[in-house]
């Protein structure tokens, strides 16, 4: 705690707060010639981790990326992205939801090989080991660390170390009681070792209210908001609960982090149940009273007015779409 008694979670801890992996899968490929895959399994977050050789990675829209061994790609949101040994490969494997990996004509073709320590050793000139990790979680992935990221994050081996070596390498092959949890948080480690050293590397893009954390009157304030975003907050508690006037807040808070104190506290408050509806036994008026509205009514109203769509609906939405328990299955090459 600090001296006013708030918090002092820094930002990137507040940032990662909710991830939490369920059902992790990992899978390699060791591969070999042309090869490439699209993936088009929704994951909200993966990994994709080179071992050995190089790769190209491509995300929808987006320019290709070189990734050499040890380099780590983290990708972000769902959208389709391409893994291949270049850029002009076409892809002739599609990784699909509900674990179906096919052709591009949609024959249905045979999974991947789970991880085997033996790959570990030494690779030939022309092989390329590729490790992968799927993010399927209950509930969704926190808005505000998708908002933060974009489709394709790479982290150089030079940057930040992928706590993979072999002894984790061999634990993750091992079926054994309590395999899921061990490679749940696995994955958990990896993404957050991946993700702090891509926000903090020189010249990271980051959004205006994490580097706002730093500031003496702005930060101690989003950290109020972010421990206790369901208090009833108004600008005169906040400016006292910080021991600042109101006016200074309002003037560093709005400079810093691009709105008023309240409007930021709204839009928190609506993402994060946006966020809380992705859990399955979670009512509307529960969700309501842990964000701060007075009722049920009152969040759906100003969440059709944020989103254009009633909370009900985006709870559909969100089902029809979650992602299923994918596999990662380009074929090994000859």
């Amino acid at each position: 705690m600090d001296p006013m008694g708030l918090t002092s979670t820094d930002p990137l801890t507040d940032l990662l707060n909710g991830v939490r992996t369920s059902g992790a899968i990992f899978h390699q490929s060791s591969l070999t010639g042309s090869w490439a895959a699209r993936f088009e399994d929704r994951s909200p977050l993966a990994l994709a981790v080179l071992l050995h050789g190089s790769a190209w990675i491509t995300p929808q829209g987006g320019a290709p990326v070189r990734i050499g061994p040890g380099d780590v790609a983290v990708l972000c949101g769902g959208a389709p992205y391409v893994i291949a040994d270049d850029p002009a490969t076409e892809p002739d494997v599609v990784i699909r939801p509900g674990g179906r990996c096919t052709t591009t004509q949609g024959e249905e073709t045979t999974g991947a090989r789970t991880p085997d320590a033996a790959a570990w050793g030494p690779a030939g000139v022309d092989r390329t080991l590729l490790l992968s990790g799927l993010c399927t979680v209950d509930r969704a992935t926190p808005s505000r660390l998708l908002a933060a990221l974009p489709p394709l994050a790479v982290v150089e081996a030079d940057v930040g170390t992928c706590p993979v070596g072999r002894t984790t390498f061999e634990e993750i092959t091992r079926e054994e009681p309590g395999q899921q949890i061990l490679l749940d948080r696995t994955l958990d480690l990896m993404l957050i070792t991946a993700l702090r050293a891509w926000f903090t590397r020189p010249g990271a893009q980051v959004p205006a209210w994490y580097r706002a954390h730093s500031d003496p009157v702005v930060g101690p304030a989003l950290r109020a908001l972010h421990a206790d975003p369901a208090r009833p907050w108004t600008l005169p508690s906040l400016a006292a609960r910080t021991d600042v006037s109101r006016a200074n807040l309002a003037r560093r808070f709005t400079a810093l982090v691009g709105q008023p104190p309240m409007t930021y506290l709204r839009e928190q408050r609506l993402a994060l149940a946006a966020d809380l509806l992705g859990e399955p036994d979670a009512t509307l008026a529960t969700v309501a009273h842990r964000v701060g509205f007075a009722n049920a009514f009152a969040l759906s109203a100003a969440f059709k007015r944020e989103h254009g769509v009633s909370p009900s609906e985006y709870r559909a939405n969100q089902a029809r779409d979650r992602p299923f328990t994918a596999r990662f299955c380009p074929p090994d090459g000859n």
